[in-house]
């Protein structure tokens, strides 16, 4: 029998019906005859680790995904086994299990203490697509052009839109899997790795938490180191948010060396590479770790002469030089330094960044700079230009809003105090 009829056999396909991902690997393995230590040879684990696969399957995706690889178990088949098809039950909610009677006097509270604009019912939503996807909107040819109108509204710094437009576009991606291709779950991954990006911006980080997790598993099952870079990218930053700085560093720097075992030879590689090292040095300053952090982003100013000065369309990781640039006045910024963060951005200007959220973004850096530097009119001049260019970057980020709310509050003659507070939606005396 070749390893193709294999699946199809009642046996195999009473294993994909219980959920049994782990025994199905053990029938791969038995049907060429390895040993349990021979298959862990080839995935890079010990006997033991493969037995317990086998017994129970593993949280562990990836590794589910290389030995699937190594027995023949085609990407579809496995999908199936481990529950990933299109209208499989999702179980995980943003906060255990949702109930229709929560009080919605709640729910306002926590979201007004989370200082967004960001409508309640936009988040509803949000939350009832992660439970339980909706029905698919649209065919599979539309989830490409959808994905990057998405990725231009978090561009414009659109996200109320977007986090209206999510649910259907993860639901169409979702069923967009029914041709169980690499292909489609890469894409699929993108479309969580995008929520998970919008979530944490606004601080909404146990949402993120699953999407970004979501966007892992999906990544796996496609075997593309580009995605699954993406993916762990945004699971850091979440983890990073959450207190997690040493998770954080872990999960990136594997997914960074993914990256670099490709070669390089492409310029998406090349981009996710110097995107990964900016994210990586980023989280080691947070985390204190002056040294790395200094280390890394030095790399990636190396990196970063490879890369185009502008970045195409609908690239998987929107960096350049100017970026790589921007990262290092966060590192400067997060090790304390307020005036080597301000020194190398000294030569920053909006037009280097081609979206209206990379520019606000510019801005609101280096307002946390002045900031950090006891410097408030600076620190109101900078905010201001952020609000002009994107005001969702200063109204709709927690950290930033937080800087907006100190500066009108403590420094009431500071000029522009005014339009800043109408900007965050206070009403300054």
């Amino acid at each position: 029998m070749n390893t193709d009829a294999l699946w199809r056999t009642p046996e195999a396909v009473a294993l994909i019906g219980h959920r049994r991902a782990g025994a199905l690997i053990r029938l791969g393995r038995v049907h060429l005859g390895w040993r349990q230590a021979d298959l862990g040879r080839r995935v890079g684990c010990s006997a033991s680790t493969v037995s317990r696969l086998e017994r129970s399957g593993t949280p562990d995706i990836g590794l589910l995904r290389r030995a699937a690889r190594e027995v023949g178990l085609p990407t579809d088949v496995l999908a199936a086994a481990v529950g990933l098809g299109p209208g499989a039950p999702t179980t995980v909610a943003p906060s255990g299990q949702r109930h229709a009677e929560e009080d919605p006097l709640r729910r306002r509270s926590l979201l007004a203490a989370a200082g967004t604009a960001v409508p309640l019912q936009l988040l509803a939503g949000i939350d009832d697509a992660l439970a339980a996807p909706p029905e698919p909107h649209s065919p599979p040819a539309s989830v490409a052009p959808s994905l990057a109108r998405a990725h231009g509204l978090f561009d414009a710094g659109r996200h109320a839109q977007l986090l209206e437009a999510l649910p259907a576009l993860l639901a169409d991606a979702r069923a967009a899997t029914a041709a169980r291709t690499e292909a489609t779950y890469a894409t699929l991954s993108s479309c969580y790795s995008l929520a998970s990006r919008v979530l944490t911006k606004i601080g909404h980080y146990e949402r993120s938490r699953i999407t970004a997790d979501r966007a892992i598993t999906y990544a796996d099952l496609s075997g593309d180191p580009i995605a699954t870079a993406a993916a762990s990218r945004e699971l850091s930053i979440v983890l990073r948010h959450q207190g997690r700085p040493d998770a954080a560093q872990r999960l990136v720097d594997s997914a960074l060396g993914a990256v670099e075992r490709t070669g390089l030879s492409t310029r998406a590689q090349s981009m996710a590479y110097a995107q990964m090292l900016c994210t990586t040095s980023y989280t080691a300053a947070r985390a204190g770790h002056r040294d790395q952090a200094l280390a890394l982003i030095s790399e990636a100013s190396r990196a970063a002469r490879r890369l185009p000065h502008t970045p195409p369309t609908g690239a998987a990781f929107s960096i350049s030089p100017a970026a790589v640039t921007l990262y290092e006045v966060g590192v400067h910024w997060a090790l304390g330094d307020a005036g080597a963060a301000l020194h190398v951005g000294r030569e920053l200007r909006p037009g280097q960044f081609p979206t209206a959220e990379r520019r606000a973004r510019m801005h609101t850096d280096l307002a946390r700079a002045w900031w950090q530097w006891g410097k408030p009119q600076q620190t109101a001049d900078a905010l201001l230009e952020a609000l002009r260019t994107s005001p969702a970057e200063v109204r709709d980020r927690p950290a930033i809003r937080r800087v907006a709310l100190d500066l009108v509050n403590r420094h009431p003659h500071t000029a522009g105090r005014r339009e800043l507070a109408a900007g965050i939606g206070l009403h300054a005396r």
